[in-house]
C-alpha cells in the first residue's frame, strides 16, 4: 500500500446546530435503543444517532437472532426482565419469536430465536412511542468540546455536517468511538475475539437431514481456504426452511477502518466458500443463499478503562456487587482467534472445548464450590470512564471495562441490553440531580430500574 505523507488542512467553517436535547445516545444497537427509551419514559428529551438504516445492532444488522435465558441457572428464578422481556412479548404478537428449551450445564433453560427483521420494525415503534428523536444514516464524527466540557457531537448525514447539543451523553457505539475520540483511556484484550458474517440459507433441512456439517467442514475446509471455526445456527421464526448459519471466523481489529473493510469482504468470501462446499459435497441438498448481513458481527474491539475492571473470576464465581445493574447466566464463550472452536466456561465450574469434527473435551476450570452460583452480575462502576474529565458521559455495551473471560460472558445481547437500560436511568438521575454519572446514587438507580420492570437483584 502506498504511503501517504501529505496532509490537507480542512478550512474552518461554521456548523449548524441541527438538534438540541437533554440526552444524546451514540449508537442504535438494542443497548443504545433501550438506553434512549428508558430515559425518554422518565421524561428526558432524547436523541439517538445510528450510522445504519435501522436500530438493533448485531441482532438486526448482523442477523444474530438468539437472545439467551431470562432465568438463573436453575431455570426457576427470573433474573432479566425490563425492555428485553417487553420486546420479546411484543414480538410474540407478531409470531416473530420461537422459544427453545435446553438443559446444558445448568444454563439456558429457555432461550429465544428472533425474526430480527420484525425486530427492526418493533424498535422503530417503541422509540416512536417513547418520543425519542431518531437520526438514522447519521455518522458520529467527532465530539464537540466547549470550555473543556462535552457539549455536543458532530455528525454527518445527507444534509451534510451538523452538531447535536446535549446535556448528557451515552456512548453505545460498541467500539467506544465517542470515548476514544475524547482521548479517554482505552485498551485491547491480548486476543481479540474474532467476528462472524452470518448468512440466511433456504432449503436447509436436507443439509441437516443427510449430512454432518461439522465433519464436512473439518474434512474440506482447507480446500476452500476456510479457517478453523465453530458452527452454530437457528431457524428463522415463521419462515419455511430458512436457516441462519453462523460459521465464518474473521480475526481482525474492526475498530480500524481498513481492517473493518477487509473483514467485511473476507466474511462474505467465507460464506461463499461454505456455499460452494455444500454444493459440491451435499448432492442430496440444494441450499440457496438468500441474505447476507449489512455488517459483520463484531464480538470485541477496544474497551474503555473504567472505575472498575470486571474479571472473569469475579463474574463466574458469582460475586455480588452493591451497584449491580445487570444479571446473566450465559457462559464465558471464548472464540479462539488462532485455533479451532470455542471454550465455554460455566457457572458450575465445568469447561468445554468444542471444535467442528472433533469430540468435545470436558474439564473443570475451577475447584468445586460448596454451592455453585446461580447467576452473575455486572456493576455500574464498570461503565464509568476513569479520570472524570467528562462527567456527563457514560458507556454502555460490549466495550465496558472487563477482562477477556468476563467479556466473553457479558458481551451477548441479553446482558448488554441491561447496561443500556441502566445508562438511560442514570442519565435521568444525572440530569435531575445536576450531578455527573459517577455521582449518581446507585440505590436510587437500582430502585428506578426495578420500578420500570427490571429484575435487579
Amino acid at each position: 500500500m502506498q504511503k501517504l505523507t501529505e496532509k490537507i488542512l480542512e478550512p474552518a467553517r461554521e456548523l449548524p446546530v441541527i438538534h438540541e436535547t437533554d440526552l444524546c445516545v451514540v449508537g442504535g444497537s438494542c443497548t443504545g435503543a433501550f438506553a434512549a427509551l428508558r430515559a425518554a419514559r422518565l421524561g428526558l428529551r432524547v436523541a439517538i444517532v445510528e450510522g445504519q438504516n435501522c436500530f438493533g445492532g448485531v441482532a438486526t444488522n448482523a442477523m444474530v437472532n438468539i437472545w439467551h435465558s431470562l432465568y438463573d441457572a436453575t431455570g426457576e428464578n427470573q433474573i432479566i426482565a425490563g425492555l428485553t422481556e417487553e420486546t420479546i412479548e411484543r414480538l410474540k404478537k407478531r409470531h416473530a419469536i420461537t422459544v427453545k428449551n435446553s438443559r446444558n450445564h445448568g444454563h439456558n433453560p429457555a432461550y429465544f430465536i428472533l425474526n430480527t427483521d420484525e425486530l427492526k420494525i418493533e424498535l422503530d415503534e417503541m422509540l416512536t412511542e417513547g418520543g425519542v428523536q431518531p437520526f438514522l444514516h447519521t455518522l458520529f464524527c467527532m465530539p464537540y468540546v466547549r470550555d473543556g466540557e462535552l457539549a455536543g457531537i458532530i455528525v454527518e448525514n445527507k444534509d451534510g455536517r451538523g452538531v447535536i447539543l446535549a446535556k448528557v451523553f451515552i456512548d453505545a457505539s460498541g467500539d467506544g468511538d465517542l470515548a476514544a475520540r475524547l482521548g479517554l483511556e482505552t485498551f485491547y484484550a491480548n486476543r481479540l475475539q474474532p467476528g462472524t458474517t452470518c448468512a440466511k440459507i433456504a432449503r436447509w433441512s436436507d443439509v441437516e437431514k443427510f449430512y454432518d456439517l461439522s465433519k464436512l467442514y473439518s474434512e474440506h475446509r482447507q480446500e476452500y481456504d476456510l479457517p478453523e471455526t465453530f458452527i452454530w445456527g437457528a431457524e428463522l421464526p415463521g419462515a419455511i426452511d430458512v436457516h441462519m448459519l453462523s460459521a465464518s471466523r474473521v480475526s481482525m481489529d474492526m475498530s480500524k477502518a481498513g481492517q473493518l473493510t477487509a473483514a467485511e469482504i473476507e466474511g462474505r468470501r467465507q460464506v461463499r466458500a461454505m456455499m460452494d462446499m455444500l454444493r459440491r459435497y451435499c448432492p442430496n441438498a440444494d441450499p440457496v443463499l438468500v441474505q447476507l448481513p449489512s455488517s459483520i458481527g463484531v464480538r470485541e474491539t477496544r474497551h474503555v478503562r473504567c472505575q472498575r475492571h470486571l474479571t472473569g473470576d469475579e463474574l463466574l464465581r458469582g460475586m455480588q456487587f452493591d451497584d449491580a445493574i445487570a444479571n446473566g447466566t450465559y457462559p464465558a464463550d471464548l472464540h479462539h482467534p488462532n485455533g479451532a472452536g470455542i471454550t465455554l466456561m460455566y457457572l458450575d465450574g465445568t469447561q468445554r472445548l468444542a471444535c467442528p469434527g472433533l469430540p468435545t473435551k470436558e474439564s473443570m476450570w475451577r475447584e468445586p464450590m460448596e454451592e455453585d452460583p446461580k447467576f452473575y452480575q455486572v456493576p455500574y462502576s464498570a461503565m464509568l470512564p476513569q479520570g472524570g474529565q467528562f462527567p456527563n458521559l457514560i458507556i454502555a455495551g460490549r466495550m465496558i471495562d472487563s477482562d477477556e473471560t468476563a467479556h466473553a460472558a457479558i458481551r451477548v445481547m441479553i446482558n448488554m441490553n441491561q447496561t443500556g437500560e441502566a445508562a438511560g436511568v442514570a442519565a435521568y438521575l444525572a440530569m435531575n440531580g445536576s450531578v455527573g454519572f459517577a455521582e449518581v446514587n446507585t440505590d436510587k438507580l437500582r430502585q428506578i430500574l426495578r420500578d420500570g420492570g427490571s429484575a435487579v437483584q
